[in-house]
Parts: structure tokens; C-alpha cells; sequence
């Protein structure tokens, strides 16, 4: 994806434990020395993927015989090529990628839907130029349920889990103690909502991590962020994390099961608050609303309850319709404005909306939806939120500089 991050340069290999390296960047690298080579968990970006192995071979110039794709997400997967072209160039053995057989149906969705995929992910990232990729390089080696491989006198024991992707793998090397646990722990509110990508899988997401927590593991290496160090530490935040998921599906589905509307749920499911207030469940990328927008798809379908949202009127229609009614789409504009002002901007932004779809090519309609749209990028603490709401601004501002 041409243009994705590229303030991620890594800064060097970072020993963490014996003869074991993370490379930071936006995606991480997790490098393993064995008396037969390397083994890498993930590869990086492929905007990075240069600086990463010249990160990697500054710290070891042993042949790279395994790389473990914990997912197929783009940032995990595309660093491969220096490697590949190093081993034939100096006549080695090719590095065996390793992953859940999930991986390449994830690639031919991709390459399938590459247009969609840029435009999403521009708008979530802002990046204008951001081209999304159609080759892939596909597993060597692919498992099931669970595997394992021996490389150097170190075990590596490859678990798939349900969690933000549906073809996830978790790590853990029994004679270092030390866990990969891929996306799975990101030292921020699980990902587990985004509200523009394909399903999350938040209970088997929340069982995965109890699994991991059981693992005896004293070194938590995830693919994002830094290192846990401390069996009580990772056993802490593996579980606290575990548990703030299951709450947010427990409150949904009781909900749910009591007969409630997508919309009521949303605006009752609430984190426990000691869970909401520890540093690695920040609502900063994805966050708990859009979470029980998932549980809701992935146990309840798209019907959201609402019949008349079951066969809707266009939307510009309905627009239309309530601006008449209103006297007009300027009136509908001023009515977002005041509901701005007093703070409802859950309010302003539907009727900012509404007043666009009514009045397409109004400058000053859009001038309030462009300020409305601002005005809740900056009130909300998640980046998918803020995202979508800059993306709006965006559009208006193309109509009323």
C-alpha cells in the first residue's frame, strides 16, 4: 500500500530475551535465533520491508529458514521479498512461510476487491494516494487447528484463533517463554468493531487470550507495541483483556435475547469501568461501540430491528422529504448547528447529513456539515471514528472551501 505509514521506519533490533530481537516499527518483527538460522514472526510492511531485514541483519546474518504469518493483514505479510531474493542469491534453502490455511482465501479476497480495499482504508488512514496490493506472497506451509516446527533446538507452537481475522495465529516458544500473540494484543482496545472491514470474532477472540494466558509465558512480544515483560504482567493484561471482551458480548447478547433494538443495545453496552480505565484498553483505534455493532452482525444478522430500516427509502429521498417538512434544507443545516452548539453532536451529525443528501450542491449546507463533521473528528478518541468523520469533512469542503 503505497504511501501507509511512512513515518513507521524501524529504529534497530531490540533484544528481549536470549538470542530473541523485536524490530519496531508500525508492524513489528519478531526474530528468533536458532542453531540452524532464523525464524521471523511476521515481516512488515512492504514500505518497510528493506529497512526491517536491514534491521534484522545488523543483528544476525544467519539464513532465515522460517516465517510465521500470525494473519494476512497487509502491515503482517509484506516483507518477504529481501529474504527470498537473499536466499537465492547466495544459493540457500528459501525460507518456509508458515500460516493458517486461511491466509490465501484471505489474499484472493484482496486481490478481488483491491478498489474497495483503498478506498476504506484511505478514508480510515487519510491517505490519499494509498494503493492497496493484488500480489501476495502465499504460505509454504499451512495448518489447521494447531501445529508446530523444531528449528535450532527451539519449539515453535503455532495455535489458530478466532479473533480480529478469522485465520489468526498465536506463538509461543516453550524453551524461551516467550508468546507472539500477532494482533491478538495490541495495547489498545481490542480491533474487534472496525466498522469498515469484514467480521471480528470477539467471544473465541476473548478465549484465545485465556488460552495465552495459561501458555506460562514471562515475555509477551506483540506484533504492535512494545515488549511485556513478566509472567504476572502478560497473565494480567492477557486476561483483563479477555475479560473486558466478554463482557461487552455478554451485555449484547442479553439484549439481544431480551428482545432489545440494535439501537438501544449500542447505547447501553458499556465496558466495565476498572477494565475501560487501564492503559492497554484505550478506546485510540477501534472501540466498544462499534464492537457491539459486531456481536450484533455475527449473532443477529444486518437487520438492526428497526422496520423501516428492513426496505428503506433511498437515502436522498427521505432527505428530501424531512427538508420539505423542515421548510427546506437550510433549515435542517441551522438545526444541526444549534445541535452542535449545545454539545449533540451524535444529532448534528444526522441532521447535517440529511441536509447534504437534500441540497447536494448548497455550499453553505455543506460549509455545516463539513464544520459538524470536524467538530466530531476531533470529539472522538478513536481513529476509525475520526477517520470517517475527516473523510466526511473532506467531501463538504470540496463543495465550500
Amino acid at each position: 500500500m503505497r504511501g501507509l505509514f511512512a513515518d513507521g521506519v524501524p529504529m534497530g533490533a531490540s533484544p528481549v530475551a536470549d538470542r530473541v530481537a523485536v524490530v519496531p516499527s508500525f508492524a513489528n518483527v519478531i526474530a528468533f535465533q536458532t542453531a540452524d538460522g532464523l525464524v521471523l514472526v511476521d515481516t512488515g510492511l512492504r514500505q518497510t520491508a528493506q529497512a526491517m531485514f536491514d534491521a534484522v541483519r545488523a543483528w544476525s546474518a544467519d539464513p532465515v529458514r522460517y516465517a510465521v504469518f500470525t494473519h494476512g493483514h497487509v502491515d503482517h505479510v509484506s516483507g518477504m521479498v529481501p529474504y527470498d531474493q537473499e536466499a537465492a542469491a547466495k544459493g540457500w534453502q528459501a525460507p518456509v512461510v508458515v500460516a493458517h490455511e486461511a491466509v490465501a482465501a484471505r489474499f484472493e479476497r484482496y486481490a478481488k476487491t483491491a478498489g474497495y480495499n483503498a478506498v476504506i482504508n484511505r478514508r480510515q488512514f487519510g491517505l490519499d494516494e494509498l494503493e492497496w496490493p493484488v500480489d501476495y506472497r502465499y504460505p509454504d506451509r499451512v495448518y489447521r487447528d494447531r501445529d508446530s516446527f523444531s528449528c535450532g533446538g527451539l519449539t515453535f507452537e503455532l495455535r489458530h484463533a478466532l479473533g480480529e481475522t478469522d485465520d489468526h495465529t498465536w506463538v509461543f516458544v516453550p524453551e524461551r517463554r516467550v508468546l507472539c500473540p500477532g494482533d491478538l494484543f495490541v495495547w489498545v482496545s481490542p480491533n474487534a468493531g472496525n466498522p469498515q472491514k469484514v467480521q471480528r470474532y470477539p467471544a473465541e477472540w476473548a478465549a484465545a487470550l485465556r488460552e495465552m494466558a495459561s501458555a506460562g509465558a514471562d515475555r509477551l512480544l506483540p506484533s504492535h507495541g512494545p515488549p511485556i515483560i513478566g509472567a504476572e504482567r502478560v497473565r494480567e493484561a492477557l486476561t483483563c483483556t479477555a475479560a473486558y471482551l466478554e463482557s461487552l458480548v455478554e451485555q449484547t447478547l442479553a439484549l439481544m435475547n431480551a428482545g432489545a433494538r440494535l439501537d438501544e443495545i449500542i447505547h447501553a453496552v458499556r465496558p466495565p469501568a476498572d477494565l475501560a480505565a487501564k492503559p492497554y484498553l484505550q478506546p485510540v483505534y477501534d472501540e466498544p461501540e462499534f464492537i457491539v455493532r459486531n456481536v450484533w452482525r455475527l449473532y443477529g444478522g444486518w437487520y438492526d430491528g428497526n422496520p423501516a430500516h428492513l426496505k428503506p427509502a433511498p437515502d436522498a429521498v427521505l432527505a428530501t422529504a424531512l427538508a420539505e417538512l423542515a421548510g427546506g434544507a437550510a433549515a435542517l443545516a441551522r438545526r444541526a448547528q444549534a445541535a452542535a452548539t449545545a454539545g449533540d453532536l451524535r444529532l448534528a451529525g444526522d441532521l447535517a447529513e440529511l441536509a447534504a443528501l437534500a441540497a447536494p450542491d448548497d455550499a453553505a449546507v455543506h460549509r455545516v456539515r463539513a464544520e459538524v463533521n470536524e467538530a466530531r473528528a476531533a470529539a472522538e478518541p478513536s481513529l476509525m471514528a475520526q477517520g470517517v468523520f475527516r473523510w466526511a469533512a473532506r467531501e463538504s469542503r470540496r463543495v465550500s472551501p
